[in-house]
């Protein structure tokens, strides 16, 4: 192999004797096998070269692509007149380090107190140094960085140490490699411990239709139509107000599927910033982007042969929607910043509460994703359309919450229940769980005691109609109207008459709508 060297340098006659050279060979592949991490390894290297090589100062440096520079990763000075430390950077262009990862060929330079051929040999005259040799560490074709040794002495190297110095540089090239696998296994364990924990936080509850109290005649529909689709791998869309119990419902459908025993990711559309929402859902590959510092597994990926939840996709962005599109149609991507095709087997289950027809009518939302979604949808009732179901829902969180903060509560007195009747939910069943928690709090014996419920703000934005469905509007004035006619139905002055329908029509309305006349105490 060609040596790079100038008129000036002169080559030393002295050899290191080969028994030596062996030993150092032995003591240098030992320290391969034991040393997981470029300290220990470089340090129980040099102190080995120091032993048996004449240097006052080894170098190992690391090509740093971005920077456009050779960083020391571990540097060892054997003399106090040596100043140089690891990490520290050298810039390429006009280096020593350049001639060497360029020609990929050892670089000699025995008097440089003499002549300075490049940038750097001022900085290492400054610190000492007079003659140094530069090896590449070459990785199959490339070179990643550069094997350097030096000494305070001039004419101190010859032809023999460079041969020996490439013997050494090529098994330091491949610890480098050993510690890199290492280092990967490590990162890729703890990511796989991280996506575990993950995994187990959404699986720990073994959500079923026991979870689902319901005497409703639209619900129980629901749940059939739930024991229709759940065995099949369509995709569903569940369509519902905040607080009716979405997540639930798509926990149902996983559980019975043909992938019940499989995952279940769940990633919330609406909670993610959109610079990171496509790494989460698709994964990034390592130097993707800023930060990114090793490969992302992303949620699809996790949930293969599973099933992966997408709340509130309604808020996903625009861009991200053709992407996911190809995912539905092909079940395969690319992670961010990479170029192989990652195909996945899952079942895509989304829900919202937002229009999503009216979404598209305003360019917010992809038709064809919309289509490809609506496979089949699943509307849960909001809470005052089931308000029969109050009382079985507040035993059921009160047996809940009696549990979780060792409370006994249990009488649960009819005026309670008409109070929670009376209200209009519109937080749904996740307010009347919050508001039974917190009354299981603050109640001091065994009777239930509602508290901070306001009636009378919530029946004034029930007649205000503010934010309502024309259901919620339509019930709120039929109850007006059956409160001035002290619940007549029929009759002269009855709300039939007032409303101008038929008393059997109002009844009808009345039972979907979940109206009951309040029973007198």
């Amino acid at each position: 192999m060609a040596i790079k060297t100038t008129d000036m340098d002169a080559v030393s006659s002295k050899p290191i004797d080969k028994l030596e050279q062996h030993e150092v060979i032995l003591d240098i592949n030992n320290a391969i096998t034991s040393k997981f991490n470029y300290l220990d390894l470089f340090n129980a290297i040099a102190v080995t070269l120091r032993k048996n090589f004449p240097v006052d100062c080894t170098a190992v440096t690391i090509y740093n692509e971005q920077e456009d520079v050779f960083e020391a990763t571990a540097i060892e000075p054997f003399s106090s007149s040596v100043e140089l430390y690891t990490g520290y950077k050298v810039p390429r262009k006009g280096s020593h380090m350049e001639w060497v990862w360029k020609n990929k060929a050892p670089l000699l330079r025995n008097n440089i107190d003499k002549v300075q051929e490049f940038a750097t040999d001022k900085t290492f005259l400054e610190q000492g140094l007079k003659s140094y040799v530069v090896l590449p560490l070459m990785s199959r074709d490339d070179c990643i960085g550069t094997f350097n040794i030096g000494s305070v002495e001039a004419d101190r190297y010859s032809q023999e140490d460079i041969d020996f110095a490439e013997v050494v540089a090529n098994q330091i090239t491949l610890a480098i490699e050993n510690v890199k696998q290492y280092e990967e296994i490590e990162k890729l364990k703890e990511q796989l411990e991280e996506e575990n924990a993950y995994l187990q936080e959404e699986i720990k509850v073994n959500y079923n239709f026991e979870e689902i109290i319901t005497q409703n005649e639209a619900c129980l529909n629901l749940l059939a139509s739930i024991e229709q689709v759940a065995p099949t791998n369509a995709t569903v869309l569940i369509i519902g107000e905040s607080g009716t119990g979405k997540e639930l419902l798509a926990r149902a459908v996983h559980n019975r599927s043909k992938t019940a025993g499989k995952a279940l990711v769940k990633v919330n559309c609406a909670a993610l910033p959109e610079n990171l929402i496509e790494s989460e859902l698709f994964g990034h590959e390592k130097g993707a982007f800023t930060g990114a510092l090793t490969t992302k597994i992303g949620r699809f990926e996790l949930a293969h042969q599973g099933t992966i939840f997408l709340d509130e996709i309604g808020e996903l962005p625009l861009a991200l929607q053709s992407k996911l599109l190809r995912v539905l149609q092909e079940r395969e991507f690319e992670r961010v910043g990479g170029n192989q095709t990652i195909k996945v087997d899952i079942r895509v289950i989304a829900a919202t509460n937002k229009d999503l027809k009216k979404a598209v009518r305003k360019g917010k939302f992809r038709e064809d994703l919309y289509y490809r979604l609506n496979v089949f949808p699943l509307t849960p009732c909001p809470l005052r359309e089931r308000l029969g179901d109050v009382p079985l829902l507040v035993r059921h969180f009160c047996k809940k919450y009696n549990r979780i903060f060792a409370k006994d509560i249990s009488i649960i007195p009819e005026s309670v229940i008409k109070q929670l009747d009376a209200y209009h939910w519109p937080g749904n069943i996740r307010e009347l769980e919050n508001i039974i928690e917190r009354a299981i709090i603050t109640s001091p014996g065994k009777k239930l005691e509602i508290v901070g419920l306001d009636l009378e703000e919530n029946l004034r934005k029930v007649k205000s109609g503010k934010n309502l469905s024309f259901e919620d509007n339509q019930k709120s004035h039929i109850l007006e109207v059956l409160e001035r006619t002290n619940w007549k139905i029929s009759g002269p002055k009855g709300a039939a008459e007032l409303l101008k329908l038929n008393a059997r029509t109002l009844e009808s309305k009345m039972r979907k709508l979940g109206i009951k006349r309040p029973e007198v105490t």
